[in-house]
């Protein structure tokens, strides 16, 4: 399969909010890969989307697996509908690129990773933060074991999102729609960089609440202490009632340096007294507006997940590898409900 010119054929089933990031890194990669059709029910806003980036419709999801171009989707519809696309897909042999999360509950979402691999195809999940520069930087460092081992942890999410705007949409901030609040729908990108840095987490110890900022069903603060399967310790605090919005803070103290990641920069100061710092300045989408942010990340994720597919190797950011911080959010919300330590199996 491919287009006319060999490149890599993708279809987008959603166009929504969450979609312009990965219109524009599809753009910028439109040499090796094509866009083959976008499917979204709302045929006025389908076709808005599609002449706002030039690329073609597809009248129906249907349609689009029919083509024999097609190598893959990239779903960006809300988690809700997750399910039956990737059970269609699967039905039709096309690879899977998910928009995060991959479902609503760790249940459905260990449903879509069995189908995924039971049908034999790719399945990725979008975790642009792992594809930042400096995440890479030090990923690299980390598997080198550069600083030594990992005593400590620490992650802050002070993001802000309004009433108005974003919560006052219909269906945010709901479980029947989004799964949860700030943990599923935020703080998850930086959960998952942490634990493709830091290994699994064994054990949790979480307190979760809606603050008195938000009219909403979920929840939008939450603090936790970790206990992680490599012997180290650590701390979470992430929220949508910090405004105006900042940039989350991972925070990884070795027994020879302690490296910070603050968005897509890292500073790393070892105890021989040498300051390394790698990266880029970027907006983080920490406040009112949650697209405040380059899509170079998600071209770079993109890029991955094609040629995982052509190479037949798994994405760097995977269902399997998605299914570890689907557990640790739901440990964390069971340890907050119960009041109690949760051990991850």
């Amino acid at each position: 399969m491919s287009d006319e010119q060999g490149r890599f054929g993708i279809g987008v089933v959603g166009a929504g909010m969450g979609a312009k990031p990965h219109a524009l890194a599809l753009q910028s990669l439109n040499k090796d890969i094509a866009v083959l059709g976008v499917y979204r029910r709302d045929a006025a806003l389908r076709a808005q989307f599609c002449q706002t980036y030039g690329f073609p419709e597809a009248e129906s999801y249907a349609a689009l697996l029919a083509d024999p171009r097609l190598d893959a989707v990239l779903v960006v519809t809300p988690p809700n509908a997750r399910e039956t696309i990737v059970a269609a897909a699967a039905r039709a042999g096309k690879h899977v690129l998910l928009e995060k999360p991959v479902e609503r509950t760790l249940a459905a979402a260990e449903r879509i990773v069995s189908l995924a691999d039971e049908a034999g195809i790719k399945l990725g999940v979008v975790f642009q933060h792992r594809f930042r520069r400096a995440s890479r930087y030090l990923a690299e460092a980390v598997a080198e074991g550069r600083y030594g081992r990992l005593e400590a942890v620490h992650l802050v999410v002070p993001w802000w999102r309004p009433q108005a705007g974003y919560y006052d949409q219909p269906g945010r901030g709901t479980v029947a729609q989004d799964g949860g609040g700030v943990l599923i729908t935020q703080a998850i990108h930086s959960l998952d960089l942490m634990l493709s840095l830091c290994g699994e987490v064994s054990a949790v110890t979480a307190m979760a609440r809606t603050t008195r900022l938000h009219q909403m069903e979920t929840e939008d603060f939450v603090s936790a202490g970790l206990e992680f399967a490599n012997g180290a310790v650590g701390a979470v605090m992430a929220t949508t009632a910090s405004f105006p919005g900042g940039p989350e803070s991972l925070t990884l103290n070795f027994a020879q340096a302690t490296a910070t990641l603050t968005a897509g920069n890292l500073t790393v100061r070892t105890m021989a007294g040498e300051t390394i710092t790698e990266g880029e300045a970027s907006q983080g989408g920490g406040g009112a507006d949650p697209m405040a942010f380059p899509f170079d990340w998600h071209a770079a994720q993109i890029a991955d997940f094609a040629d995982a597919v052509r190479h037949d190797r798994q994405p760097l950011s995977n269902g399997h590898t998605a299914l570890q911080v689907h557990r640790l959010i739901d440990a964390m919300m069971v340890s907050a409900e119960e009041g109690r330590r949760v051990e991850l199996s």
